[in-house]
């Protein structure tokens, strides 16, 4: 949970680096301020953006301990009092009119209308706890149903909330200490899983179904490039694969030319980051949170999956001890510990 925030904070960097699309000029100024390990990331230069804000809201609700429909009016209640929390955090346009129609305490309160155009990795930047919460292999239903639920609060639309599952069944990967070269075949593995818990219940299937198969098609291609397509390594990455390298390859992923914007390729940088960074968080920052593109979404779930894979082993002390909203990222870190594993 510290270090998805410390993610989100050094990929926003206070707005002027989520909207950079130059990944070479980000790595300029970064040398310019003396490097990673000399960053402080802490107010009023280092804010964290929506993304934690709206990560801790998932991660508080599932600390309540509740479940099914009481966790949903839970989530649906917090996402809308989050909002008030977003001066100076730029919150998607998806995120703002989802919220805007929840209605929670009502029957069904936390559901909202099928967007066509609810894309956006909104959903995806805020599911990683949902991971901590359901890590076991006998709870993939479950995180299944609150991955897909809380994803269409928001991101009514497959390419949306599949970003959603995507990064809480990473993060429940990590913590199960998965081999990375897996993740991309289990997440493959995992799509009929959620058509079917789409189809069951039985809201707008029709047009999800319709909108279903870019997620799995983005998906099946970066794997096969990357030759993990049936779960075995090792990854092969282009050569050379600098930071200009990737902001062409990151934008060949997206959408609509803005790299990590979106619900399928947002995960799909962090894990490439992953991949890539070999332990180091030098290189995952290098690839996950300063690239030319929404690098603070990326940031924000390849620090979540590093912290759960790795701790704060090789972390600068700087990069997260006066981090903004670190003592509620902590409390619900070890709320979701004790609920997960029965541990105090």
């Amino acid at each position: 949970m510290l270090l998805s925030g410390t993610g989100d904070a050094l990929g926003y960097r206070n707005q002027l680096w989520e909207y950079c699309k130059s990944g070479p000029q980000i790595h300029k100024e970064l040398q310019e301020l003396g490097g990673l390990h000399n960053l402080a990331v802490c107010l009023p230069d280092w804010p964290v953006s929506d993304d934690t804000v709206l990560h801790l809201a998932t991660g508080e609700s599932l600390a309540t301990g509740k479940v099914k429909e009481e966790l949903y009016q839970e989530l649906a209640a917090r996402y809308v009092s989050a909002m008030t929390d977003m001066e100076g955090r730029k919150p998607g346009p998806t995120s703002i009119l989802g919220t805007s129609q929840l209605r929670p305490g009502e029957p069904g309160g936390y559901k909202i209308p099928f967007n066509p155009s609810a894309t956006g990795c909104g959903a995806a930047m805020r599911s990683m706890c949902i991971g901590l919460r359901f890590p076991r292999p006998s709870e993939l239903p479950v995180l299944v149903a609150v991955s897909v639920e809380s994803g269409k609060m928001t991101h009514n639309h497959p390419t949306g909330y599949l970003g959603s599952l995507a990064s809480a069944l990473f993060t429940s990967l990590s913590v199960r200490r998965v081999p990375l070269e897996e993740w991309g075949s289990l997440l493959l593995e995992t799509l009929p899983l959620a058509l079917e818990y789409v189809r069951s219940t039985d809201t707008d299937v029709e047009r999800n179904v319709e909108a279903w198969d870019y997620f799995r098609q983005s998906w099946e291609r970066y794997l096969s490039e990357r030759g993990l397509l049936r779960g075995a390594g090792p990854a092969v990455f282009p050569s050379p694969y600098s930071a200009a390298d990737r902001d062409v390859e990151y934008g060949r992923w997206s959408l609509d030319g803005w790299a990590g914007r979106s619900g399928h390729d947002a995960p799909m940088i962090a894990y490439d980051a992953l991949l890539g960074a070999r332990g180091s968080w030098e290189e995952l920052c290098s690839r996950a949170m300063f690239h030319g593109g929404d690098s603070d979404s990326t940031g924000v779930i390849a620090g979540c999956c590093w912290g759960a894979l790795y701790g704060l082993a090789g972390v600068p002390t700087g990069n997260h001890s006066h981090l903004e909203y670190r003592g509620r990222l902590e409390a619900v870190a070890h709320s979701l510990h004790k609920l997960a594993w029965g541990e105090p």
